[in-house]
């Protein structure tokens, strides 16, 4: 499946949540799936929880985010960032 068929599968309407980014055919919010994966949660997990959902969907999801990210970035503040071991 190409970039370009996952990101058909992501759904953007000012009339339907806000306007926030959501799984076509769905009221699920691209962000709640992204906050579950990082938080450790399984893909297998997330379907289980959401039957109506497709593998292809959550990897829709982490596409979105990746072109999201591509030309912009959130700022961490220097207290939160990791330091590096040498």
């Amino acid at each position: 499946m190409t970039k370009n068929d996952l990101l058909s599968r992501i759904s953007i309407d000012p009339n339907i949540c806000f306007g926030k980014p959501c799984i076509k055919g769905h009221r699920i919010w691209v962000s709640l799936i992204l906050d579950l994966l990082a938080s450790g949660e399984k893909i297998e997990t997330i379907l289980e929880e959401y039957p109506g959902l497709e593998r292809e969907d959550i990897l829709a999801c982490i596409t979105y985010a990746a072109e999201m990210t591509r030309d912009s970035y959130v700022e961490i503040p220097l207290g939160l960032q990791k330091e590096s071991k040498k």
